[in-house]
């Protein structure tokens, strides 16, 4: 198949997403129908739609009337997320860059967050800093939970956008963290003030503080990466999470 015939069609949904004639719940025509009157073959437009659906931007069912067919779906956000986290994962970035645009994010999410974190979210966001708090924790249980901090205060930000690029950016740095973390001398002192951080941002975010929880928020992310081994933000990823590394 001809990779300019599978363009013409992925260039021709794109741009009615774009303008507005496709929009989320939409009904794309059937294959028959698209391929007749773009000139293509069927098999480029179901090419372009399977390329479309790993981006999360259709979806496709069986089932007769309006309950088959391929629409648009409504669901990009853990597709977007999923291709930040790749792009930023096998980006050779340099970490100052990294850590730059982790700052901005993060300052905006936590601040948005204080303004309308609910009393269970700040429940969770305890749990997990009482599981980190565990003597025994491994190192990589306590990433895991570390990680999922960050996401949580990301989440009840309630901007969708914020949200998916600051679990997208923070997400893609887990592993690498990771790595960095098993390589130092003082891991127990590392993981003390981490945990002293987590708290004092939670505590700051209780006390309804956006100012200070963004200040602590700033000042952990940065703290962190100066204790951290040199590490390299690059990595060869398969779409389910890293699989090889660069050094």
């Amino acid at each position: 198949m001809p990779e300019k015939a599978f363009r013409v069609v992925l260039q021709h949904i794109e741009a009615a997403v774009l303008d507005g004639r496709l929009t989320i719940g939409s009904t794309l025509p059937a294959e028959r129908e698209l391929a007749a009157s773009l000139g293509v073959s069927r098999a480029a437009v179901r090419e372009a739609i399977r390329a479309l659906e790993a981006q999360g931007v259709l979806s496709t069912s069986v089932g007769a009337g309006a309950a088959g067919g391929t629409k648009v779906t409504p669901s990009q956000s853990a597709a977007l997320t999923r291709m930040l986290r790749l792009h930023v994962a096998l980006a050779d970035f340099p970490v100052h860059e990294v850590v730059d645009l982790r700052v901005v994010l993060e300052r905006l999410s936590v601040t948005l967050a204080v303004a309308c974190i609910t009393g269970a979210e700040l429940a969770q966001l305890g749990d997990v800093l009482d599981a980190m708090e565990e003597p025994a924790i491994s190192i990589e249980d306590f990433n895991e939970l570390d990680t999922r901090f960050h996401v949580l205060v990301a989440e009840a930000a309630r901007n969708r956008l914020v949200t998916d690029l600051t679990v997208a950016v923070r997400e893609s740095l887990r592993l690498p963290i990771l790595d960095a973390s098993r390589e130092m001398v003082d891991y127990p002192g590392f993981r003390g003030e981490l945990l002293e951080h987590h708290r004092e941002i939670y505590d700051a975010m209780v006390g309804r503080d956006s100012a200070l929880a963004a200040d602590l928020l700033e000042s952990h992310i940065r703290r962190a990466y100066e204790i951290l081994p040199t590490m390299r933000i690059s990595r060869t990823v398969s779409p389910d999470g890293p699989t090889t590394e660069s050094r």
